[in-house]
């Protein structure tokens, strides 16, 4: 039978636990758009509350009185006979990120407000027989709220357009619908006093863990389950991450970067971590290489702007550790191709090259399989991947005039910063959400390619 302190060690951890999990909600919350999200932290944040108070109330009626503001016991001659200092500051701790969290509810409120200026908000049904009618139609059917579904937007009629084809620089291209612009998608920043509260909340509960008892492994277990810094992967490879220009990252589904037609997104959120991943390779100027890789479909697939194009080959069950700059372990054809082939140095051929790779059409590389922008993606396979990237100037990306005042521009068409790097990445590890988590590794870094036509694409 568990004693009464082993009790309140394991109950406490778990409280904590849990107010972590619910901080981490609404950063989440105040982030989207979503009015369910909101809702959803509120009543969490109510019940959450009422749990921890009364815990805390059987364990001592008076948390006010024992606690200062900063999370700490008063006075350690005035503690009840049941507490000892480790548990003294466990309560205070506990107490004071309940209460500090329980001041977000008038925020939460406000901001669930201005959720509804976006999303619909439908009130929840008191009991489960309760019945709700469509607010706008009497007759339609009966709606029950469900918070685990994205709130509906209150503007859906955006069209659903397919994928728009390549963009080509250097002349114009037709829309699919003319002179359609897209909804503005809501600017949403978390409100300086929300993120007081949270941080005060979370620093309270930073204070705990060092009171827990040596031989206590409740918190230590439970913290373990949600400790996100040391993957098993980073662990077991431990030894290959420690080779230079190396890395591992997530690679996550072409969805995961693209809103779906009448969904409401926060467009201060719009770009994800981590896509395109740095290759932290040295060039001139601020120019970092990159790897824009996608999971799309059933294969990984390289996703670049603009004129920035390459290729993927599937190479098999190699280890990275056997490969190098010279590709000898591979057959000759496709060594000869990664190593030798050359980038056009005129604007309109090297778009036409990336078509090429994209389509799988007109090509003349006297290889034995078409080369792709792209590869099934499976376990236990590499992946050998050829990049080109190149940083144009705006005055090419906008079609701008070059002006006496912007003789500036002359020098940066001539001086275009730009990479062509052989890269080798391989799957570890599959996830429910269709990503992957990939080791890479930099092989070779080719001489830097140059395009010598860029000033007649000016006005």
């Amino acid at each position: 039978m568990q004693s009464t302190e082993d009790s309140f060690y394991t109950t406490t951890a778990r409280l904590i636990q849990q107010q972590k999990r619910l901080i981490a909600r609404m950063e989440e919350a105040f982030n989207s758009p979503d009015a369910n999200k909101m809702i959803s932290v509120r009543g969490q944040l109510i019940t959450q509350t009422i749990q921890i108070e009364g815990f805390l109330k059987r364990q001592y009626p008076n948390s006010q009185k024992l606690c200062n503001s900063q999370g700490n016991f008063s006075d350690f001659s005035s503690l009840p006979i049941q507490f000892n200092e480790s548990r003294a500051q466990i309560y205070c701790s506990l107490f004071a990120s309940s209460q500090e969290l329980f001041k977000l509810r008038p925020i939460i409120d406000r901001l669930l407000s201005r959720r509804g200026e976006i999303t619909l908000v439908r009130e929840l049904p008191l009991v489960s027989g309760e019945r709700q009618l469509d607010p706008v139609l009497p007759i339609a059917p009966v709606v029950r709220p469900n918070l685990n579904k994205p709130a509906i937007p209150l503007d859906n009629r955006e069209p659903n357009l397919t994928t728009p084809p390549l963009a080509i620089i250097g002349r114009t291209q037709k829309t699919a619908i003319a002179n359609y612009v897209p909804p503005m998608q809501p600017a949403i920043a978390v409100p300086i006093e929300a993120l007081n509260h949270l941080q005060t909340a979370t620093q309270f509960l930073q204070t705990a863990p060092g009171a827990f008892p040596s031989q206590q492994q409740a918190f230590t277990a439970l913290n373990r389950l949600n400790d996100r810094t040391n993957s098993p992967e980073q662990k077991i490879y431990a030894n290959f991450l420690e080779l230079p220009n190396t890395g591992m990252v997530k690679v996550l589904p072409n969805s995961a970067y693209h809103r779906q037609p009448n969904t409401v997104q926060n467009r201060l959120e719009a770009n994800i971590n981590g896509y395109p991943f740095s290759l932290g390779i040295e060039t001139k100027g601020s120019f970092v290489p990159s790897l824009p890789l996608q999971v799309v479909g059933e294969n990984f697939q390289l996703v670049p702007e603009n004129i920035d194009y390459g290729f993927i080959v599937d190479v098999g069950d190699l280890a990275l550790e056997k490969l190098d700059g010279k590709l000898a372990v591979l057959n000759q054809s496709t060594r000869d191709f990664f190593l030798n082939y050359q980038p056009p140095k005129e604007l309109e051929s090297l778009q036409i090259d990336k078509r090429r790779f994209v389509t799988g059409k007109n090509q003349n590389w006297n290889q034995p399989q078409v080369i792709l922008t792209g590869a099934k993606a499976q376990l236990n396979r590499t992946y050998l991947v050829r990049s080109l990237q190149f940083q144009l100037p705006d005055i090419i990306l906008n079609n701008q005039p070059i002006t006496r005042r912007n003789s500036r521009a002359k020098q940066q068409l001539s001086q275009v910063p730009s990479s062509d790097i052989i890269i080798a990445f391989r799957p570890v590890r599959s996830h429910l959400d269709g990503s992957y988590t990939i080791l890479w590794r930099v092989l070779n870094q080719l001489p830097a390619p140059q395009i010598e036509d860029l000033e007649k694409y000016v006005q």
